[in-house]
C-alpha cells in the first residue's frame, strides 16, 4: 500500500469548497445547514494539514459570482464565516497562524470587513501557517486588478515577477494541489494565474463530509505524480 511521504508534502493547498448545498438537500435541509457543515469541515481540514505539514491553504470560500444567490443565503453565509473568524481570533494569534484574504473584500458588510481588516493585521507578523480565504474573489478580476496597478505605476516591459507582486497572494507560494469537492471538474475562476503548475485533484465527495481520510488521499495521488515543470523526465542510469 503506498504510504503518505513526509518529504514530498505539498507546501501550499487550495481548496474549492463545492457542494454544501447538495450535501444539505439530501438531507432534507436548507442550503445554511450545508454551509453550516461546511465551516466545521474547513476547521477539521485545516487542523488536519498543519498536522501532515502543509504551510499555506487557501480556500474559496465566496466567489464574486456568488452575489447571484438568494439574499438569505449570502447573508448566511457571511454570518457563519464572521462567527468562525470571532470564536478563533485568539487561537489563531496564539497558535502564531497568519489569516490573509484574497478578492474585493470592501464589498462585504462592514461588520465582516472590520473584523477581516483587524485580523489579518494583528496575525500578518505570524510564522507557523497561513490560511488565505476568498471572499468575493474572481481569478479574471484578480488579473485585471494587477493590471491596473502595474498601469498606475507607470511600468512598462512587465515581467511575471511585477504582475506576481500584484496579486493577493503576492506573500504567498503558488499552490502545489487544488482539490475540488463533490465531483465537478473545472477551477471556476480560482486562482487561475498561481495554479499555471498546481496539480489538481478533485473527487465525489461533497465538502461537509470531507475528512483528514480525504485529503491523505488526494495528497498521495499527488505524490505519485511527476511533476516535471514543462522539463523531460530524468531516466535514472541502470
Amino acid at each position: 500500500m503506498f504510504k503518505i511521504n513526509k518529504n514530498k508534502i505539498p507546501y501550499h493547498v487550495g481548496f474549492i469548497m463545492d457542494g454544501n448545498g447538495r450535501w444539505a438537500q439530501k438531507r432534507l435541509l436548507p442550503r445554511l445547514a450545508g454551509h453550516k457543515a461546511g465551516v466545521e469541515a474547513l476547521k477539521r481540514v485545516t487542523s488536519a494539514a498543519r498536522e501532515l505539514g502543509i504551510k499555506e491553504l487557501s480556500f474559496f470560500a465566496f466567489s464574486t459570482e456568488n452575489w447571484q444567490r438568494d439574499k438569505e443565503e449570502v447573508d448566511g453565509i457571511f454570518d457563519l464565516i464572521e462567527k468562525h473568524l470571532e470564536e478563533n481570533f485568539e487561537k489563531f494569534i496564539e497558535e502564531k497562524v497568519t489569516i490573509t484574504t484574497m478578492g474585493d473584500i470592501s464589498k462585504l458588510p462592514q461588520k465582516l470587513y472590520r473584523l477581516l481588516i483587524d485580523i489579518t493585521e494583528k496575525t500578518k507578523h505570524n510564522t507557523e501557517f497561513v490560511v488565505n480565504i476568498a471572499l468575493n474573489y474572481g481569478s479574471r478580476a484578480e488579473v485585471v486588478r494587477a493590471c491596473n496597478k502595474l498601469i498606475e505605476k507607470g511600468k512598462k516591459n512587465i515581467t511575471l515577477q511585477d504582475f506576481a507582486s500584484e496579486l493577493y497572494t503576492a506573500s504567498m507560494k503558488d499552490p502545489d494541489l487544488i482539490i475540488r469537492t463533490s465531483g465537478e471538474q473545472r477551477l471556476s475562476n480560482f486562482m487561475l494565474f498561481q495554479s499555471a503548475y498546481a496539480e489538481l485533484y478533485f473527487t465525489k465527495t461533497y465538502w461537509p463530509d470531507f475528512t483528514k481520510k480525504h485529503l491523505v488521499k488526494a495528497i498521495k495521488n499527488y505524490q505519485s505524480r511527476d511533476r516535471r515543470f514543462g522539463k523531460i523526465k530524468q531516466e535514472k542510469n541502470k
